[in-house]
């Protein structure tokens, strides 16, 4: 079976169960960012080169967003990391500070 076959899943990296989904829309975005919020979890921004995003660890666009509560500001920057870095994979991480995890995490924007 050759990889035109075997379609889209089988030929393009994968970094959760969003990127089997079409790409969302920013009002799908902003539904992800006020569920995060909602629970509690604090936002974080991560950023990475598209040859190395298979790697565990991406750099941080900033700091944490400790007890933000307007999505909006949380999109901006989402945005603010795009425009810095137009050939990196954007993520939005939603940490749980009392699982001391990652409560959500999904790539936002997907470098071409």
């Amino acid at each position: 079976m050759n990889t035109t076959e075997m379609g889209d899943h089988a030929t393009t990296a994968r970094f959760e169960t969003f990127s089997y989904l079409p790409p969302l829309s920013r009002d799908d975005v902003m539904a992800q960012i006020t569920y995060i919020l909602a629970n509690g979890w604090n936002a974080s921004i991560e950023h990475e080169h598209p040859s190395t995003a298979m790697d565990y660890y991406w750099p941080m666009w900033k700091m944490p967003f400790f007890g933000e509560t307007d999505p909006g500001v949380i999109m901006a920057e989402i945005e603010a990391c795009r425009r810095a870095y137009p050939d990196h994979h954007v993520r939005l991480v939603g940490y749980d500070n009392y699982a001391q995890c990652k409560g959500h995490s999904f790539v936002v924007y997907r470098a071409i």
